[in-house]
């Protein structure tokens, strides 16, 4: 009688699992897209404001590719930063020449890329917020964290 059970018991946690996994794959997928930054809903922290920017995202079958456009424009300066993390879900992208390297991975429902660019320290954490917000926490060495809003394009 318990080996029954058990089978039954082991069975149902087995489809428990593949529908959580399948669950959080859907999640995956809701933040595909462009996003725009909305500067107003944004906290710097003492960072320099950032007027316009841009993420896409896309998960392609755990092929993560996460593209990030920046525009930052001071009384003295102007600055655009732009860079992109494409590889298989938790694959170290290195370019040794520019002191270059970037993972992307899930966690949760939560988009993690941790980058290393001159010494510096790079999280960024993208969560959906609801069908149209995506929030982006960044946490740099060094740095005040940052929490960027976006919406869909």
């Amino acid at each position: 009688m318990w080996i029954k059970s058990g089978k039954n018991f082991l069975f149902g946690v087995a489809t428990l699992a593949m529908v959580a996994g399948s669950a959080f794959a859907v999640n995956h997928h809701q933040l595909n897209g462009s996003w725009q930054l909305v500067p107003s809903r944004s906290e710097f922290n003492g960072e320099p404001a950032i007027q316009t920017g841009t993420v896409t995202i896309n998960d392609r079958e755990r092929n993560i590719y996460v593209q990030r456009n920046f525009n930052f424009d001071g009384a003295n300066q102007s600055t655009s930063t732009s860079f992109s993390t494409d590889a298989r879900e938790k694959t170290t992208i290195k370019e040794k020449e520019q002191g270059f390297k970037s993972k992307a991975k899930w966690d949760g429902d939560v988009l993690k890329v941790v980058t290393m660019q001159d010494g510096i320290n790079i999280t960024e954490r993208y969560s959906l917020r609801d069908e149209s917000t995506m929030m982006l926490q960044i946490d740099r060495t060094g740095h005040q964290p940052e929490t960027l809003f976006f919406q869909r394009q």
